[in-house]
């Protein structure tokens, strides 16, 4: 999913910065792109057309908001090819200078860690309905089945995190990396896979997010069709009328199409780097964004206002098609959240070059221990936030909020379409965060 993309995107800038020419072409740089923005944003997009107040007002919002995603993207370009960066970071350290460089790499920090407690969520929401298998096995009610603190879904997250995420994660280089890498040159013309295993585990990993969204939206349409009755959709006119409702559903929409911090380095490894080509890119990998993301509306279809913030969770447990959409979020999350935190290094480097200010060298046992400490630190509060999070809309507003930094703050400082760009990202940013915290309370 998104996480698993920007690994790739941390590899094709590094790429990039060699003396070897990029060789990305244009199906490779549309590929990444749609792994980069597809992934758990998904599960929240039925329940954001109900939020919005019907389907009308949603589709609308995503294109108004598709004007200015796709506009960021090409401003991104063409930042790039000005700066001669070949990472987000690098384009707004050189253009906006250091402070607000520094600022990017606090967003960059924050967004990962937010989005590890979604992923957390989803998890923990998918555990909860495992329960149905109980009864799909035993032919027992749900409330037949006795409690017991070891069947608590919050029992088996630690568990999961403890058994299976930190080993995954404690390693300098993980092993899926690997396979990451060799999914990236899958994707890039003129070149091969050392072997046929590594071509097949690397393909599995590259697309398996994608995959996991593109089933969901294809198995939702399916049960809308296959079943009896749909929830009756009753406007509230109040609603729609409301812009506070109609723009709360802006931070979903930018969880979901967040695809720009990877794009600078996706397009430092274009072939072909005209402005002009690039824009193409851009163009058709939000419309295929947009696609995806518009045919989830059939959940919102099937389910009216009783509509979950996580889709599956509207679904029973013993749902079959369902089970195998909650395996694939569920195997692609365990695998990618190991990336997050490898992403999220940025606070250990800052801890190494303090180290080193001041001792005048860092050892390789030091570094160590404070991978270490920071990993199972990283893992702890998020697990523990995740185990509390009343609801996934709440942290999607919050992330949706910081991603308005990244779409809308950043790429406007170049542009005279940049005074509109700010104001509209700093509003999503404040509603975002506001109504998560304001929600938060209301529920406890």
């Amino acid at each position: 999913m998104e996480e698993l993309a920007r690994e790739s995107i941390s590899l094709l800038a590094r790429s990039a910065s060699h003396a070897d020419p990029p060789r990305l072409g244009s199906f490779g740089a549309v590929f990444i792109m749609l792994k980069s923005a597809l992934g758990a944003g998904l599960l929240n997009f039925p329940w954001a057309f109900q939020k919005a107040g019907g389907v009308t007002t949603a589709v609308s919002v995503e294109l108004v908001s598709l004007v200015f995603l796709i506009s960021g993207l090409v401003v991104l370009g063409y930042a790039s090819s000005v700066s001669r960066q070949k990472t987000y970071q690098d384009v707004v350290r050189e253009v906006c200078g250091r402070a607000v460089g520094k600022l990017c790499e606090v967003c960059f920090c924050f967004n990962l860690f937010m989005i590890s407690v979604a992923f957390l969520v989803v998890v923990q929401d998918q555990l909860e309905k495992c329960i149905s298998l109980y009864e799909t096995v035993t032919g027992s009610s749900e409330a037949g089945m006795p409690y017991h603190w070891y069947t608590d879904q919050r029992f088996a997250l630690f568990v999961m995190c403890l058994v299976i995420i930190l080993p995954l994660s404690i390693p300098k280089e993980i092993g899926i990396q690997k396979y990451t890498r060799a999914a990236l040159t899958c994707v890039q013309p003129d070149s091969q896979c050392k072997c046929l295993r590594e071509f097949i585990v690397s393909l599995c990993v590259s697309v398996l997010g994608t995959l996991a969204a593109t089933y969901l939206c294809v198995a939702v349409i399916v049960k809308y069709y296959l079943m009896d009755s749909h929830a009756v959709i009753t406007p509230d006119h109040s609603q729609v009328s409301s812009w506070a409702s109609m723009f709360s559903v802006v931070p979903t929409i930018c969880f979901g199409f967040q695809c720009h911090e990877a794009c600078i380095a996706i397009y430092s490894s274009m072939e072909n780097q005209k402005i002009s080509h690039w824009a193409v890119i851009s163009v058709l990998s939000m419309l295929f964004c947009l696609l995806i993301y518009t045919l989830t509306v059939y959940g919102f279809l099937t389910f009216g206002e009783d509509v979950a913030s996580d889709i599956l969770m509207s679904y029973p447990g013993n749902d079959v098609v369902m089970i195998v959409s909650r395996l694939l979020f569920g195997i692609s999350i365990i695998t990618i959240y190991p990336i997050i935190l490898l992403l999220g290094s940025v606070i250990l480097n800052l801890m190494l070059r303090v180290r080193r200010h001041y001792r005048g060298i860092v050892t390789h046992s030091f570094e160590n221990r404070c991978r270490v400490v920071l990993t199972v630190a990283w893992i702890t509060f998020t697990l523990v936030i995740a185990m509390f999070v009343p609801d996934m809309s709440d942290v999607i507003s919050i992330i949706g909020g910081i991603s308005a930094f990244f779409i809308f703050i950043f790429p406007a400082i170049l542009t005279a379409w940049g005074v509109i760009t700010i104001v509209v990202g700093a509003f999503i940013f404040g509603q975002g965060t506001t109504l998560a915290v304001m929600e938060v309370f209301r529920k406890f």
